[in-house]
């Protein structure tokens, strides 16, 4: 826990002088979550054909943060979690995993941010959570908190057809190489979301420009690349006062990977996404249910793998001496059922079944996994 004390220290240290401005004005906002999750994965086929063991495993993650609003339009936060600082993508801990006999955790800084906002313009630079509008976390881990600059403007309507229109556009940096700017990993994304209907209907159109990327994450690459994402997406309240609602996202790399000679055959025209769930429900007070079931088609390169989800299977570059998850060509259906214990604690549990599309080996990789996540917010 010595990490832990020395993260924590550092914040208290570092926001004690405004402690005593913060309980005069409220300036100074405090956040923490828990959660505890357990989890069973079967099925799990290699691409040689051979089956992994199946896996049970206890995990947990914290988090513990703060902001503070330095006037009426400016502020600034951080936050730290658990996590090794190699998997962006998993900030989860598994009980008795890699520590020693109860040695320290991991921990390391998630978020560190300037935020500006006024009239309907927001700002940011450091790094904090994505900023584009998304449905799920297919395209983009909710864990994986971009590093770069970030521009927002709102724009508010008084008509039944659209009350609200997001502009969006960001400039995010992977890795930098110590040259010009244009020499690193980076990406930057532009999107317009829209509110129509009287909020029964969102649309949004999105474009990421991936330059530089690496093929295998961590520094294993043999090759670096670049990914041109369009993302269309919309979400419509079929029963609004039922919460019934209808999700769609469509992705397409318009990028041409035919006279790439680093990329199989095979793969070169794997470059489409679309992802569609019905959710029912919603989370306001105690005893509150929400459901959920979502099936994905997701082509090798519709989105970036590394930075997407690794939650549905165990497919991974481990192979490569990278932890991070690789899950994309793949066709599944996810399963969710949650319900609110109180107003600041959940209880969710999940069901993922994924086959790969096409086969890297001798056979096609597949999954089963089960989880059930207590969140708590303090």
């Amino acid at each position: 826990m010595s990490k832990f004390i020395h993260y924590l220290s550092f914040l208290c240290v570092f926001i004690l002088p405004f402690s005593t401005l913060s309980q005069e004005s409220k300036k100074l906002n405090f956040n923490a979550d828990f959660r505890f999750r357990v989890e069973e994965d079967w099925n799990s086929k290699r691409p040689d054909g051979t089956y992994r063991d199946n896996r049970t495993r206890l995990r947990y993650r914290l988090r513990a943060g703060f902001d503070y609003k330095t006037n009426e339009w400016s502020s600034f936060g951080a936050r730290i979690r658990t996590g090794f600082p190699n998997k962006q993508q998993d900030p989860q801990l598994t009980l008795g995993d890699g520590f020693g006999e109860f040695n320290t955790l991991p921990i390391g800084f998630e978020k560190l941010y300037f935020k500006v906002q006024q009239k309907g313009y927001a700002f940011w630079l450091g790094k904090n959570t994505f900023p584009f509008y998304k449905q799920h976390e297919l395209f983009w881990s909710d864990n994986v908190y971009p590093e770069g600059v970030f521009f927002k403007k709102k724009f508010q309507f008084k008509n039944e057809k659209i009350s609200k229109l997001d502009l969006n556009v960001g400039h995010f940096i992977i890795r930098a190489n110590g040259t010009s700017l244009n020499q690193d990993s980076y990406f930057q994304g532009l999107q317009a979301h829209a509110v129509l209907l009287q909020s029964r209907l969102n649309i949004f159109s999105s474009l990421y420009l991936f330059r530089n990327i690496p093929n295998i994450p961590d520094g294993g690459e043999t090759f670096i690349f670049d990914y041109s994402i369009l993302n269309l997406g919309a979400t419509y309240a079929l029963l609004p006062h039922k919460h019934l609602n209808l999700e769609f996202d469509y992705y397409y790399n318009f990028e041409d990977y035919g006279a790439n000679p680093n990329i199989e055959t095979e793969f070169k025209n794997q470059v489409h996404g679309i992802i569609s769930g019905i959710a029912y429900g919603h989370y306001r007070e105690k005893g509150d249910w929400k459901f959920k079931a979502s099936y994905t088609y997701l082509e090798r390169y519709a989105v970036v793998d590394f930075l997407a989800q690794n939650d549905w299977a165990r497919w991974d570059y481990s192979a490569f001496d990278s932890p991070d998850g690789r899950l994309t060509n793949l066709q599944g259906v996810e399963l969710v059922a949650s319900y609110l214990l109180a107003k600041n604690m959940k209880l969710t549990l999940k069901y993922y079944k994924v086959k790969q599309l096409i086969p890297f080996g001798l056979t096609k990789e597949t999954g089963d996994r089960i989880r059930l996540d207590l969140d708590v917010r303090f």
